[in-house]
């Protein structure tokens, strides 16, 4: 299945493809974090039809129903693919600086060139958490990047 980007300046990024039925459904990324679901006209592939906003709570929730968990074996499988990606699941120890801080504030792909992907808390997957994500005890911080990368944001997340 094909995925369209396209690049929506000022605003952010649409992610759209066509269903078995023909009809095209997508998703917007505001810069603001926040999300819409749109379904196109069945008629006119231009129009849209319905266009749902979505906060970051919501968009998870519809994350987890239409199965978000498979991103990390989506991820694992590219890793695979591509020479030089690694991906690894870090467990937040309750010993980390960061519990109860946001993504934003460790600052990850700043300083360590790796971004983290999802976050999986208990039986709910977060992907592409926002920086004003707040990290909690027991969270799995799925990460990507370079070998050294992904050692450096783990070093980062649960120092010695």
């Amino acid at each position: 299945m094909e995925v369209e980007e396209v690049k929506l300046p000022g605003l952010g990024l649409r992610h759209d493809f066509a269903c078995l039925n023909g009809r095209r459904v997508g998703v917007v990324t505001l810069k603001n974090g926040g999300r819409q679901l749109i379904v196109y006209d069945k008629y006119d592939p231009d129009a849209v039809q319905v266009s749902v906003d979505l906060d970051a709570d919501e968009a998870s929730v519809l994350a987890e129903l239409l199965g978000a968990p498979k991103v990390i074996e989506r991820l694992h499988r590219l890793r695979e693919q591509v020479e030089g990606l690694a991906t690894t699941g870090i467990p937040l120890r309750s010993s980390s600086p960061y519990i109860g801080r946001t993504l934003g504030d460790a600052e990850i792909r700043t300083r360590t060139g790796a971004s983290i992907v999802a976050v999986v808390r208990g039986d709910t997957v977060t992907p592409s958490p926002t920086p004003d994500f707040r990290f909690e005890d027991g969270d799995k911080v799925v990460v990507v990047g370079t070998d050294e990368g992904v050692r450096a944001a783990a070093d980062i997340l649960n120092p010695s």
